[in-house]
């Protein structure tokens, strides 16, 4: 049976292999990048005006000799000015500011799932794929999102708009199940990355077509029945002020 299943692994990564274009989800995987026409080294790009003064603040909160720490912070805000991607070129740039070789930024870029090395849509939506979520339904979730667009895992939308990834416990699994959308479809200035909690199939497509009406639907909890993590129906203990311990002052209790 092992034997059987690592031929296979095998076999897809060979096809991978030959046709890279064509199974683009495996190249964070291997850690490949390769030249295309919007993404490689001789593209011009920098920070805009506006993300200079972001970067000059970013790089003041460390010292002068110490700047390749800025290296997370600076990936971050290109990706948000890039539309939520990292290209070459943009990773490149952010190397001669922190004055690496520009393998030292590749290393963090490719190492960090937060950082996406191809195209995304506007709206990235991130499915919580860890034990919690998966047994309160993430799987139905992602099956729903990816039924409606008419995508698979990692493509983009035809329209750009939208595209579905898969991120690691986001945190608040008393909410389960929940995802994730980074909002790249105002650029660095509007950039946003909100959670949408207690989700279902149903309410993650109104959440989609909410979006794409350019509304702004409201984020956390999406039960009705619930206030931020508490509990749904309301709290049932903790219900008034509480008392005041009895004597502050420990040793002389």
């Amino acid at each position: 049976m092992l034997r059987r299943l690592a031929a296979q692994r095998i076999l897809e990564l060979r096809q991978a292999l030959r046709h890279p274009q064509a199974s683009r989800s495996f190249s964070t995987a291997l850690n490949y990048h390769l030249d295309s026409p919007d993404n490689n080294p001789d593209l011009p790009w920098e920070f805009s005006g506006k993300n200079k003064e972001k970067v000059k603040e970013i790089l003041s909160h460390y010292p002068s000799n110490y700047k390749q720490s800025a290296v997370i912070p600076l990936l971050d805000l290109a990706q948000q000015q890039h539309g939520g991607w990292l290209s070459v070129s943009a990773m490149n740039h952010v190397a001669k500011i922190i004055d690496v070789p520009p393998i030292r930024v590749y290393e963090v870029a490719t190492f960090y799932s937060m950082f996406n090395r191809t195209k995304v849509g506007k709206y990235h939506l991130l499915v919580c794929g860890t034990t919690p979520c998966m047994i309160r339904g993430s799987r139905e979730i992602e099956s729903a999102l990816l039924s409606h667009l008419g995508v698979k895992r990692n493509e983009v939308t035809k329209d750009g708009l939208f595209s579905v990834g898969e991120m690691e416990c986001m945190g608040s699994c008393v909410n389960a199940p929940m995802i994730t959308i980074a909002d790249y479809s105002s650029g660095s200035e509007g950039y946003t990355y909100n959670y949408y909690e207690d989700i279902t199939p149903k309410r993650v497509v109104e959440i989609v077509e909410a979006l794409r009406r350019g509304e702004k639907p409201p984020h956390g909890t999406q039960n009705a029945n619930r206030i931020n993590s508490g509990p749904e129906g309301g709290n049932t203990t903790l219900l008034g002020e509480p008392k005041p311990p009895p004597c502050r002052d420990l040793d002389a209790c």
